[in-house]
């Protein structure tokens, strides 16, 4: 006896809406529900998976599970379906693939738990120039 395999349907529209217009509609549904600390990050270049990360807090896991809904709701009325939406039971951490971005939203202590900003953006910053070590080299050989 078998059975047929479930098969679960996700679709972009044809052509999905730009990354900027998607972006857009992102930062629309969580500031609805004021998510705070929202912060976008450019990965394209560091991940093949997305393009941007939007990482945001909830003060509960009611206000975590809603945001992530709101976020869900904002993207279908662009009739885009996500690809996935992962940890809505716990609502500690909800993760929504929309494709071209992923949106994080946590409770503040799981956020700096897992310190994705940190995780993401290591290398962003320019090193430090010449000029500044050298000075700092100087003043401690004075000492």
């Amino acid at each position: 006896m078998s059975t047929e395999a479930q098969v679960i349907k996700t679709r972009l529209p044809n052509p999905p809406p730009p990354t900027d217009v998607m972006l857009k509609t992102v930062h629309a549904a969580v500031e609805e529900l004021k998510a705070r600390d929202v912060v976008e990050i450019d990965v394209r270049g560091k991940s093949s998976v997305t393009d941007y990360l939007v990482i945001a807090s909830g003060t509960s896991t009611r206000h975590v599970k809603s945001i992530a809904d709101e976020v869900v709701k904002f993207a279908k009325n662009l009739d885009v379906i996500p690809l996935g939406v992962e940890g809505e039971r716990e609502a500690e951490w909800v993760l929504v693939d929309l494709g071209d971005v992923v949106v994080h939203v946590m409770l503040p202590r799981v956020r700096e738990f897992y310190a994705l900003e940190r995780l993401w953006t290591v290398g962003d910053q320019p090193p430090a120039a010449d000029d500044d070590i050298d000075s700092e080299t100087d003043a401690e050989q004075r000492l």
